[in-house]
C-alpha cells in the first residue's frame, strides 16, 4: 500500500529523472507522430479506449515511443501493469509474474498487461516461457523491439500476438517534443529559451530519435546555466546557443547495426545508387556505413561484386578497380583506406552499366540444371584417350584470317545468343559490334 513517504520517494525519484522519462506523454494525445499506428481508425486506439487490448509486439528505431505507448497502456486500462525488462531478466522472472497474473486473475477478476522491453533480447527458451500465458489471455504481452520481429521472435509469440510497426519521428514530431519539453512543468518550466540555430541543431541531430532529442536538450541546458552562472547571471531565462548543442552532441551516430535490418537497407541503398549511376548517393550510403562502424572489408567486398554483376565488360577496367579498393582495406585500412573506396565507388557510379555477365551465366545455369543432357561435340573433346582419332575435326582458329572460324562450340540443340546478351554501352558494345564488322567483312 502506498503512503505518504512512498509518495514522497516517487516525486523524488521523478524529479531526479531524465528529461525523457519526466516528458513521457501521458495520454495518447500526447504522442508525437505514430498516428498510423495509435491515431483515431488504429486498432490500437481502439482497443486502448475501449480498454480491450490482446497482446501486442511494438516494433520500430528507437526513441519512436514503444514504451510510452506502453505507459499509456498501463495509465489507460483497468488492468495491472507489470515491467520486466529482456536486459537481465530470466525464465524464473516471467514465471513468477505470470503466477501472480493468474492469481490477480482468479482471486480478484484483473487482467495483467506484462510489458517485455527489448523481447528480441529474451532467448528461445525464455520466449517459449511466455506461450502458453499469453494463449490462455492470463497475461496481455507487450513487447518492444528495435529488431524485426519476424526474424527475432519465436513464430508461435508472433502468430499469438499483433505487430505494429512504429515509424521514425519527422522533424515536425521532434520540434513539437521539443517545444513541449522547454515549457512543461515536469519539463524545463520555461527557465530557458533555444535560439533559432540550436532549435535546428537539436532537431537535425535527434535524427527521429525523441530521447535523443530530449537527452541532448537536457545536456545543452546543463551547459547553458552553467555559463549563465560563470557569467555571474543565475536567474532564468538561460539561452542555450548552438554552440552548446554542438558541445552537447559532439557525435551523432545514425541508426546503423551492422547484423540487423538498418544494415542490409543500407548496403542496399548502396548498391542501388551505384547501379544507379548516383555517385552522390553511393558516397551517403558510404559514409552511414563507415561511421557505423561497417567492416570495410565488408563494402569492399560489394564493390567487388558489382563490378562484374552491374557493370561487367562494359567496363572491364572496373572489376580491377574493385580489386584494388579490396587490396587496399586489407594493406591499409581506416580512416585512410575510406579515400580508396569513395574512389572505387565513385569509379562504379559513374561507370557504364551491363547486367550480360550475371544474366548469362545464371541463365546458363538455368540450362544446365533443368534442360537434357548435352555431350560435348566430338571434335571439342580432348583427345588424350584411344578412339580420339574418330572425332571429328577441330579446325584451329590461329590457323584462319584474323585468328577465328566459323565454328559451332555449344552442344546440339543451342544457339549462338541463347545466353550471353551483350549491352549497348561501353567496351562491351564496341567490342560486339567491332567482331560483328569484322565478320561480316569476311563474309561470315
Amino acid at each position: 500500500m502506498d503512503t505518504l513517504f512512498t509518495e514522497i520517494e516517487n516525486a523524488a525519484k521523478f524529479a531526479a529523472a531524465p528529461l525523457a522519462v519526466r516528458m513521457r506523454p501521458r495520454t495518447l494525445d500526447e504522442l508525437a507522430g505514430q498516428q498510423h499506428a495509435v491515431g483515431p481508425g488504429s486498432w490500437l486506439f481502439a482497443a486502448i479506449k475501449s480498454d480491450a487490448l490482446s497482446s501486442a509486439i511494438l516494433f520500430g528505431p528507437a526513441g519512436t515511443g514503444k514504451t510510452s505507448i506502453a505507459h499509456i497502456v498501463a495509465e489507460s486500462t483497468r488492468a495491472a501493469f507489470v515491467e520486466v525488462s529482456a536486459i537481465g531478466g530470466t525464465v524464473s522472472d516471467l514465471r513468477r509474474e505470470i503466477a501472480a497474473a493468474e492469481k490477480r486473475l482468479l482471486v480478484n477478476g484483473v487482467r495483467t498487461i506484462l510489458f517485455v522491453d527489448e523481447i528480441h533480447r529474451f532467448n528461445r527458451s525464455q520466449q517459449d516461457a511466455l506461450l502458453h500465458a499469453v494463449e490462455d489471455r492470463t497475461v496481455i504481452l507487450i513487447g518492444a523491439t528495435t529488431e524485426n520481429p519476424y526474424f527475432e521472435v519465436n513464430s508461435a509469440l508472433i502468430s499469438r500476438s499483433r505487430v505494429i510497426e512504429l515509424r521514425s519521428l519527422s522533424d515536425e514530431d521532434i520540434a513539437s517534443i521539443v517545444e513541449r519539453a522547454l515549457v512543461d512543468e515536469r519539463g524545463l518550466k520555461g527557465e530557458f529559451t533555444l535560439e533559432p540555430d540550436a532549435f535546428d541543431a537539436i532537431v537535425n541531430l535527434a535524427g527521429g530519435d525523441a530521447r535523443n532529442a530530449l537527452t541532448t536538450l537536457e545536456l545543452s541546458a546543463g551547459l547553458a546555466r552553467e555559463q549563465a552562472s560563470s557569467n555571474g547571471s543565475a536567474q532564468p531565462p538561460f539561452a542555450i546557443a548552438a554552440d552548446m548543442v554542438e558541445l552537447a552532441t559532439p557525435h551523432r551516430s545514425l541508426p546503423y547495426d551492422k547484423n540487423k535490418d538498418m544494415h542490409y537497407d543500407v548496403i542496399s541503398a548502396f548498391i542501388k545508387s551505384m547501379r544507379g549511376s548516383d555517385p552522390d548517393a553511393a558516397l551517403y550510403w558510404l559514409a552511414r556505413m563507415i561511421d557505423g562502424g561497417e567492416d570495410p572489408k565488408f563494402i569492399a567486398r560489394r564493390i567487388f561484386i558489382l563490378a562484374s554483376e552491374d557493370i561487367g565488360n562494359a567496363d572491364p577496367q572496373a572489376l580491377l578497380i574493385a580489386e584494388a579498393a579490396f587490396r587496399a582495406v586489407e594493406v591499409i585500412g581506416l580512416p585512410e583506406c575510406r579515400i580508396n573506396l569513395a574512389q572505387a565507388v565513385t569509379y562504379m557510379a559513374l561507370a557504364p552499366k551491363s547486367n550480360a555477365a550475371e544474366a548469362g551465366i545464371d541463365a546458363a545455369l538455368a540450362e544446365v540444371r533443368r534442360g537434357p543432357r548435352r555431350d560435348v561435340p566430338s571434335y571439342l573433346r580432348d583427345r588424350h584417350r584411344p578412339g580420339s582419332e574418330n572425332y571429328g575435326q577441330y579446325r584451329y582458329p590461329h590457323d584462319y584470317p584474323g585468328h577465328w572460324v566459323d565454328q559451332r562450340y555449344l552442344p546440339e540443340g543451342l544457339e549462338r545468343g541463347c545466353f550471353y546478351h551483350p549491352s549497348e554501352n561501353g567496351w562491351e558494345h564496341y567490342r560486339v559490334e567491332a567482331v560483328r564488322r569484322d565478320r561480316a567483312r569476311r563474309g561470315q
